[in-house]
């Protein structure tokens, strides 16, 4: 990014705009969530568009701030922003509260708040600027100006207040997913839900998406529609899948309709295909790129943070369009084979012609035998006109061969996985398969 530390209060009012270049609108307020020993992480913007509705702009999306204007990637949702429980406003609600310094210095006012890049798509407040009290009885007087960190400075509280749901979640802030969803499985039911409806969206889908089904199912029970919508577009679209295959048709539909198109889209895709079967195992979010492609320019994809490291260990090639399904698939290429090759090398010059794609059709047991035999991390998924849909990746097939209760189950017999239920047992129109469009990134 442009810019690696910036001040909101100068980022209020600048305009944000689209990879194409359009405005979207104004930046109106910075969003951040509170962890127990760092710094708030910034999570996004509010960006005011036209029609004077505000929406929420993942900072993952940012690409550039500087020179008062801001670049987004992709699409963003401009669904009513709805703030959540734990999300913290900086301008509505940090600007103007009072601190005390943890040296026993005295109190101040927060005028101004600094956020700062640590990686890609990762902020969080670096300095506070803060007001003391001022010293003189002149009414044109003004207390002193400093900078402080936010280890300097604690935010005044009531005594014997209990730990609120927000407590909680900036507690447990620094928990990977799989190990928050175990501690929120070890609480009373209520409070478990009571949590979960705080957490942010990309949180809980990520909580979700380490659940048992049984549990996924009663969160976003508790949900309402727009809520849970929103949630299962942060989700991965074959854990989505899954968890909409659980509940009933009407509402699975209803939610459908709620989501983003595109991610609708590649959930109804999904539904359309038998749960062991590569199509019901794959996700339809491979890294897809174009023969002309360079391995420099594959390097930096398989470097977005928020890629999934199965994800990131090949790269897909195809002709146009690049988004599932693509035009014909070409090959893929792991990421250990782009190493060895000049950063100007073309992709489509280095593909590895000894791997063979799968159909949607071809079985679970099939597609691990083949991960299995050629230590692979993922399998390219094609239909039949050899087009891609998807990739398997090794954790969806030890998820799908793993006993469903494998995530609170401490037995390690040996016993043999219990035959599992097929999940997406819905009816015509939850499986009419559409076409994809979110995933592209054709050179």
């Amino acid at each position: 990014m442009s810019a690696t530390r910036v001040f909101v209060a100068r980022l209020v009012g600048c305009t944000v705009f689209d990879p194409a270049g359009d405005r979207l609108g104004k930046v109106r307020d910075v969003l951040v969530v509170y962890r127990r020993n760092d710094p708030p992480r910034v999570v996004g913007l509010i960006v005011e568009i036209p029609g004077r509705r505000r929406v929420f702009v993942s900072i993952g999306r940012v690409t550039s701030i500087s020179g008062g204007q801001i670049i987004t990637t992709g699409l963003i949702n401009v669904r009513r922003f709805e703030q959540r429980g734990g999300e913290v406003r900086v301008v509505a609600e940090l600007f103007g509260r009072t601190v005390d310094f943890t040296d026993g210095s005295g109190e101040a006012t927060i005028e101004d708040v600094s956020i700062e890049e640590h990686g890609p798509g990762e902020w969080a407040v670096a300095q506070l600027f803060v007001r003391r009290p001022k010293t003189s009885s002149s009414p044109f007087a003004k207390g002193a100006t400093v900078f402080a960190s936010w280890g300097d400075v604690r935010e005044r509280t009531a005594a014997g207040q209990a730990q609120s749901a927000e407590q909680l979640i900036a507690t447990f802030s620094e928990l990977k997913p799989a190990d928050l969803a175990t501690t929120l499985l070890d609480l009373p039911a209520q409070r478990r839900l009571e949590v979960a409806e705080e957490l942010p969206d990309d949180r809980l889908a990520d909580v979700l998406e380490e659940m048992p089904e049984s549990e996924q199912v009663e969160i976003l029970a508790r949900l309402d529609d727009d809520r849970a919508a929103d949630v299962l577009d942060q989700m991965q679209p074959d854990d989505a899948a899954d968890l909409i295959a659980q509940l009933s048709e009407e509402r699975g539909e209803q939610l459908l309709e709620l989501m983003q198109p595109e991610e609708a889209d590649d959930v109804r895709m999904l539904l359309a295909y038998a749960p062991d079967t590569a199509g019901g195992l794959m996700t339809t979010e491979p890294i897809i790129v174009s023969a002309d492609a360079t391995v420099a320019e594959g390097l930096a994809l398989i470097r977005r943070h928020e890629l999934a490291p199965a994800l990131g260990a090949a790269i897909c090639v195809t002709l146009p369009p690049y988004e599932p399904p693509t035009g014909r698939f070409l090959g893929m290429v792991h990421f250990q084979r782009m190493l060895r090759y000049p950063p100007h090398e073309r992709l489509g010059t280095i593909l590895d012609q000894g791997l063979e794609p799968v159909t949607a059709t071809t079985s679970a047991a099939v597609v691990a035998r083949i991960l299995a035999s050629y230590n692979l991390v993922s399998v390219p998924v094609v239909d039949d006109n050899h087009r891609l849909v998807g990739v398997v990746t090794i954790d969806d097939v030890l998820d799908y061969l793993l006993p469903d209760d494998w995530r609170s189950s401490d037995s390690d017999d040996g016993a043999p996985a219990p035959e599992r239920t097929p999940a997406r047992a819905l009816s015509g129109a939850l499986r009419t398969p559409t076409r994809g469009r979110r995933t592209g990134h054709g050179s």
